[in-house]
């Protein structure tokens, strides 16, 4: 099957209010390049290097979604265009976002990546740390970050009831805050193994890389 028949095939079966990202990390320009021609215009990378030489290349409608553990000192290169940036996952990485933001006289939509699995190699934060640097945003102290919502991963399992159990878990943090700020509408959760149960519990916007582009390649 082609790209563009597993693209069709997929936003054909998600609920209109889910959003896709076609994860697009490893990928070719060519083969990004026929995911847009079928129409898709949300894609995610999670390397910055790889993600600026996309960025130049190809069209500019492009909605270039930061989808990787990103460090600090890297933010300065995709400040000026990325669309959302989704694994936010300590304070200090927000408020580079923050000073960046302020440099190039933007707002940048970020996602705060909440650690939801078991694995201790995942990252994000926990519920103290959310409560906590949401209440900053709120006061106004980080102006140049836009909170659109929370992203999470699950474990890497085969068990799909503690799937759900850590997407339940994850949509109930969301509830919490989601309440109040208008602005807070995005739960990025679910990738090509386990999308399906993340819908379920809730989620806005899915990360497909391999059920569109096939398997990865690997670099």
């Amino acid at each position: 099957m082609s790209i563009t028949q597993k693209l069709h095939q997929i936003t054909e079966s998600l609920p209109p209010e889910v959003v896709l990202v076609a994860v697009s990390k490893t990928k070719s320009e060519s083969e990004i390049a026929e995911a847009y021609a079928a129409g898709q215009r949300v894609f995610g990378e999670n390397k910055v290097q790889e993600l600026v030489r996309k960025w130049e290349n190809l069209p500019k409608d492009i909605q270039w979604h930061m989808i990787g553990h990103l460090q600090r000192n890297k933010v300065k290169y995709i400040a000026g265009f990325v669309s959302l940036i989704h694994g936010v996952d300590s304070l200090r990485l927000l408020k580079e976002i923050d000073k960046r933001g302020a440099q190039q006289g933007r707002v940048i939509p970020c996602l705060l990546q909440v650690h939801i699995a078991r694995e201790t190699t995942k990252f994000g934060f926990d519920e103290a740390e959310l409560t906590e640097t949401i209440a900053m945003v709120d006061q106004g102290q980080l102006p140049h970050v836009q909170l659109r919502g929370l992203m999470g991963m699950a474990t890497f399992t085969d068990d799909a009831a503690q799937i759900r159990a850590e997407f339940h878990y994850l949509k109930s943090l969301y509830d919490t805050f989601h309440s109040g700020r208008e602005a807070f509408d995005t739960l990025s959760m679910g990738m090509s193994g386990d999308y399906h149960i993340a819908i379920e519990q809730g989620s806005t916007m899915v990360r497909l890389g391999s059920s569109i582009f096939g398997s990865r390649n690997m670099t």
